[in-house]
């Protein structure tokens, strides 16, 4: 069988996947779209062999997965499609409802730690599906993530909007580790040959996009309510690799959910040898 590859079906891995058209790497794999949360559960439970997965996902699972090297969604300072999207400034959430995109594991978490750490209010919290008016009937505020969090960027409506990774920036001083990839440790142990050739392949694709940056954009437009200038300056905001400072960032991230209960224990990031 091939190998059973995830792929997050946002703008922020569309430079990851991209390649893969133009080098037909997607001959060699069977891709499995979805969204961050139906691409960890498929992952934890072994219907997928690699994947993009949360960072904070991985934090759980971490003895069933191992880290791909230089594969990551990140940012240094601003990400533009992790928001918190609000009614009142944050420093008034203290008690009030705020409802949380149930599409990304990681950025519920990091939204807790900056709105508690940073402006010192405890809200109420619901999880519910990404659709801003809906989540306004009840919230006074709303995490937003991937594209529907672009299209409030696009289109802000008069709203208080707060950049996570921005937010993270300010508050630690640390880069932001939003998404891993991973491989099952069964599959990795098993077929070392087939993840390496998904590995290699997942690369190729990395920085034939990076280095076609402006027509992926032009291409993406075309089909977005985006420019194809937004597109080139938000995938430019974008980190992909995972080098020490972004790892030292996902180290620091964990120690916060932990010393905030949404981790038993501080996970060692424990990368594949490809």
């Amino acid at each position: 069988m091939k190998p059973r590859v995830g792929h997050i079906q946002f703008l922020n891995c569309l430079p990851l996947y991209h390649g893969l058209v133009t080098s037909n790497g997607l001959l060699g794999m069977k891709l499995i779209k979805g969204t961050p949360t139906e691409l960890n559960e498929m992952l934890i439970e072994g219907n997928l062999d690699v994947s993009p997965i949360s960072a904070m996902e991985y934090g759980r699972h971490s003895e069933e997965l191992y880290l791909l090297p230089n594969l990551t969604v990140s940012s240094d300072n601003k990400v533009k499609s992790i928001l918190l999207i609000s009614k009142v400034p944050p420093y008034e959430l203290n008690g009030k409802k705020v409802a949380l995109a149930n599409t990304s594991a990681t950025s519920q978490v990091l939204v807790q730690i900056i709105l508690k750490e940073k402006y010192n209010v405890s809200p109420k919290y619901f999880s519910c599906p990404p659709d801003l008016p809906q989540m306004f009937l009840e919230a006074e505020a709303a995490l937003l993530i991937g594209d529907d969090a672009l299209r409030a960027l696009h289109n802000p409506q008069g709203f208080h909007i707060f950049d996570l990774g921005n937010e993270w920036k300010e508050l630690t001083g640390y880069k932001m580790v939003y998404a891993v990839w991973c491989a099952r440790k069964e599959f990795a142990r098993k077929k070392p040959r087939l993840l390496k050739e998904v590995y290699d392949t997942l690369q190729t694709s990395m920085e034939y996009s990076l280095k076609n940056i402006d027509e992926i954009s032009l291409a993406a437009s075309k089909w977005e309510v985006f420019t194809a200038d937004f597109l080139r300056d938000y995938f430019l905001s974008l980190n992909f690799n995972f080098d020490d400072d972004y790892q030292a960032g996902l180290n620091h991230f964990f120690e916060k959910a932990k010393e905030h209960g949404f981790l038993k224990k501080t996970p060692k990031l424990d990368f594949v040898e490809v």
